[in-house]
């Protein structure tokens, strides 16, 4: 018997009614009470997933933009369908977006698969969007194409400019120190965040974007344009045609999610000094779209490429200066000789074949350097191992203390998020020396919380210090700074080392060696290992299946049945 033809365009994905032609007839016949006519059921869908939210505010301007893609699938004669997810706005979530981004990628690829699509344009941006979207689109088998909001424009505040988020950070630590009060911090505060869109520096929401754009899911220079320019609406119009095109070809994300395709992404995240948040989404994303990827290849790509772009918090610049600068094709211009140039992404075309046209970066901008004159030196991110970091740990070196990356010092301990107020207890002895230790803050006991790069003592901000160590099993924002070793794994809450640090004991940190221990007796730890008890776990609904099955940090965060 000939094979029969997988059903396209409305008629996937029939709803089970045990009569197929009673499923198309019905869908048709609600179909037209939504004015749709037989010749527009004739073309190909496309689905656009829509992450609109008066909770995310960076996707404010997102109306705007799925219009944009609808017209762009019209145009090449498409049935464009936009159809609402989960929408992670990272600043009012609790207790943090991380802790919700598994449950945004399955809810996206369920979906995805069960609703009639025959290509999917996902429209994200924030922090948690676009890699829930990205994992979402590995584990689907329809053509995907993604496109982001796009960053903010940079704010202005007595003739500085200033952004999201780095900015934020520093000011609040001058705040905090003493050196700006209620009323000037207030005034910054209305000016950090002057537009629609992300944050305007390299944290997660920009350093995902870039290397969506590397690992070839995203048109070429779709990574960079401001959320309010009219080069972002027409990036959405050509990424609507292009999903027309997409459904034709039939080529999957999976397809385009190759190990030569994460190697070219590994080293734009270090071209970029990237968001340390990128590792444990490109790990689940990896795993998703069965690319076997570690925290080892992280650290000897990082060790072969230097810092090229000059943008916070690693640099002084903000994403409009490197989208002017040429964005992301001219970054991959400049790192051309290390990359795969055989891979294809949605264009249809080879890497290789999209450089021709490229220009090298020109001596008229400062924003992307190049290989013989970078901005900095390779290992802007480097993978610590040890006796308190077993599995791993992650620091970005770029935006690090030199003079504290080889350090040894007194742990002082904080369980959770919550405890780290006590940072500012003149009781405690605090000194520059010390070791600050946040745990309980793993992908189980919390969803991985941005946490780890917790504030510094009020006394010794006043003093001048602005950096110490800090070490922790949660996050930090891209958009943070300082000598932190994060997502240390086995996290403490599972029983990891960490668990068993107690205030006094030595840690030491060094960074060019990639060590990170515990300075205890193995027989004192031995005897703390069979005191300690295992926190509670939650009781109920996502956060008890979230802790139940999630994987730690190292191995990407996600859940243990979902790669």
């Amino acid at each position: 018997m000939p094979k029969l033809e997988s059903p396209t365009g409305i008629d996937r994905n029939l709803t089970h009614y045990a009569d197929p032609g009673f499923s198309r007839y019905l869908r048709r016949a609600f179909l037209a009470s939504a004015g749709y006519d037989e010749a527009d059921l004739e073309r190909p869908v496309v689905g656009i997933a829509d992450t609109s939210s008066d909770y995310t505010t960076c996707h404010r301007a997102m109306p705007q933009l799925v219009e944009a893609v609808k017209r762009g699938v019209l145009e090449a004669g498409g049935l464009p369908l936009v159809f609402p997810t989960l929408s992670l706005g990272e600043i009012l979530l609790s207790p943090t977006a991380m802790l919700y981004r598994n449950l945004m990628a399955m809810a996206t690829e369920e979906m995805i698969t069960a609703q009639p699509m025959d290509a999917v344009v996902l429209l994200g941006g924030c922090d948690k969007t676009l890699p829930a979207q990205l994992m979402a689109s590995a584990s689907a088998s329809v053509p995907a194409i993604h496109l982001v909001a796009g960053p903010m424009l940079a704010g202005d505040w007595r003739g500085e400019r200033l952004g999201a988020c780095t900015d934020c950070r520093r000011y609040w630590a001058q705040h905090r120190a003493g050196a700006l009060d209620a009323e000037e911090i207030a005034a910054v505060e209305q000016n950090l965040c002057p537009t629609a869109g992300t944050c305007m520096v390299m944290g997660t929401a920009s350093t995902m974007a870039c290397v969506t754009e590397a690992l070839g899911l995203m048109l070429p220079g779709a990574a960079t344009p401001p959320a309010v320019s009219g080069q972002r609406l027409r990036l959405g119009v050509a990424t609507g045609r292009r999903a027309v095109a997409l459904a034709a070809d039939g080529r999957s994300a999976r397809d385009i999610l190759t190990p030569a395709a994460f190697a070219n992404a590994l080293k734009v995240l270090a071209a970029l000094s990237g968001s340390t948040n990128a590792v444990v989404h490109l790990l689940a994303i990896a795993r998703r779209a069965g690319v076997d990827l570690s925290l080892d290849d992280f650290h000897t790509t990082a060790q072969q490429v230097p810092l090229l772009v000059d943008c916070k918090p690693a640099g002084t610049g903000y994403m409009e200066d490197f989208d002017k600068a040429g964005g992301v094709p001219v970054l991959l211009k400049a790192l051309e000789p290390m990359l795969d140039l055989d891979t294809i992404g949605v264009s249809g075309q080879t890497l290789g074949a999209l450089l021709q046209d490229v220009a090298a970066p020109g001596d008229w901008q400062t924003a992307i350097r190049t290989l013989d004159a970078p901005l900095g030196p390779a290992s802007s991110l480097v993978v610590l191992k040890g006796s308190l970091a077993p599995d791993g740990a992650v620091l970005k070196k770029a935006t690090s203390s030199p003079h504290l990356h080889k350090h040894r010092g007194p742990a002082i301990v904080f369980e959770g998020p919550d405890d780290a107020a006590r940072v500012d207890d003149p009781a405690l002895g605090i000194t520059p020396e010390h070791v600050l230790v946040l745990r309980g803050a793993g992908p189980v006991a919390l969803g991985m919380p941005e946490a780890g790069s917790m504030p510094l003592p009020k006394h010794l901000a006043a003093q001048g210090v602005t950096d110490m160590v800090r070490i922790s099993d949660g996050r930090m924002s891209g958009t943070a700074y300082g000598t932190v070793a994060l997502h240390v794994a086995p996290e403490a809450t599972v029983g990891g080392p960490l668990a068993l640090v107690r205030d006094g004991d030595l840690i030491e940190l060094d960074v060019e060696a990639g060590r990170l221990d515990l300075l205890v007796p193995e027989e004192t730890l031995a005897h703390r290992r069979a005191e300690w008890v295992a926190p509670a776990a939650p009781a109920r609904g996502w956060r008890q299946l979230y802790a139940e099955r999630v994987l730690q940090a190292n191995l990407g965060a996600d859940l243990d049945f979902m790669p």
